[in-house]
């Protein structure tokens, strides 16, 4: 996004967060960030913190140097959360910033707390009437008073199936069991980034995927084309091929559905984002079984790489990256006025 944004438009103001949880202020430089499988790139403490508004009242950014010397950023129109996983898209950073009255770009605390948790956003979908992977959710607590019962229960979902953590991004933690003897190594897996975890039944079909744009306050949102994960090899859509490119997965993007098919899956997206209260954006994601699409999950902010799924639907939709970039900044401006 560093790369692609028009900066005859926009002046930006980096803020990375450490692994110790500290706001610093990074350096405007894309290729520090760049995507090597071999080195992943690091928000490191240099000695910089940013400093938010202290009241509601402000939109200044201060800045304290590592010699201490603090000095004025100017004040913010706008924050773009690009964040994954605990802290950044789960609700809690967005509570900050409506707290500090900041206008931000995606969905609120609601629903970028349903969007996060797998169990609640299943719950909030199959009560909307929008069919969902059956599941089974075990708690750290469950597991270890009784591991029977829980065992038990996984067997009725069949195999092969999914392990998750309920509240991890990007497939982190995520172990597809072919065999009941492989379920005990994939919960502790799961358990070591929640401990609160679902196990889904395997879904038999196409996985499909796709993006949508929530509009300004009275715009209704709209779905890009689908995009088609296709496995060569015999793993999962995980990490690595999400991110790094790896081997043994090919996006297809449009994929071959037919128009009606395609119409069929836009509303589904449409009604799932509606359904948890989403805004501003969000990628849906779809197995097609011979009884038709089923809901996986839906991901509040989707990743912005250039291999990424929801840049790319709409780019083959007629929405470049930049414009793309331009229409959530719009609608996060938008939809800031009410914290104003």
């Amino acid at each position: 996004m560093l790369q692609a944004i028009d900066r005859d438009r926009y002046e930006l103001i980096p803020v990375g967060i450490t692994r110790a949880g500290a706001f610093v202020l990074e350096a405007d430089d894309p290729s520090r960030f760049a995507l090597d499988p071999e080195r992943l790139p690091e928000v490191h403490d240099n000695g910089t913190r940013v400093r938010w508004p202290d009241s509601s009242a402000s939109r200044e950014l201060r800045v304290t140097t590592a010699s201490g010397e603090e000095s004025s950023l100017g004040d913010i129109d706008l924050v773009f959360p690009i964040l994954h996983g605990p802290f950044g898209e789960d609700g809690t950073i967005q509570g900050l910033f409506e707290l500090l009255g900041l206008p931000y770009v995606g969905s609120g605390v609601l629903a970028s707390a349903l969007g996060m948790h797998k169990h609640f956003t299943k719950t909030a979908l199959q009560g909307a009437g929008i069919p969902v992977a059956p599941w089974r959710t075990v708690t750290a607590r469950e597991w270890a008073d009784d591991p029977e019962r829980v065992r038990a229960d996984a067997a009725a979902l069949g195999l092969p199936q999914f392990v998750k953590p309920a509240r991890a991004g990007s497939s982190v933690g995520v172990s597809r069991v072919a065999e009941a003897g492989d379920l005990d190594a994939a919960l502790e897996l799961a358990f070591a980034e929640d401990d609160t975890v679902l196990i889904e039944a395997a879904m038999v079909g196409r996985e499909v995927e796709i993006a949508v744009l929530g509009g300004a306050p009275g715009e209704r949102p709209r779905a890009s084309v689908a995009g088609e994960i296709v496995l060569t090899g015999d793993g999962f859509y995980d990490f690595a091929a999400k991110y790094l490119d790896a081997p043994g997965v090919d996006l297809v993007c449009p994929a071959d559905l037919g128009e009606g098919r395609l119409e069929e899956m836009r509303d589904l997206a449409i009604r799932a984002f509606e359904a948890i209260g989403a805004e501003g954006l969000a990628r849906v994601d779809f197995f097609l079984t011979e009884d038709g699409f089923v809901v996986n999950e839906l991901n509040t902010m989707p990743g912005f790489t250039p291999i990424s799924m929801f840049p790319r639907c709409w780019q083959e939709s007629g929405v470049t990256y930049p414009e793309l970039v331009d229409e959530l900044i719009r609608v996060g401006l938008a939809r800031g006025v009410r914290l104003g």
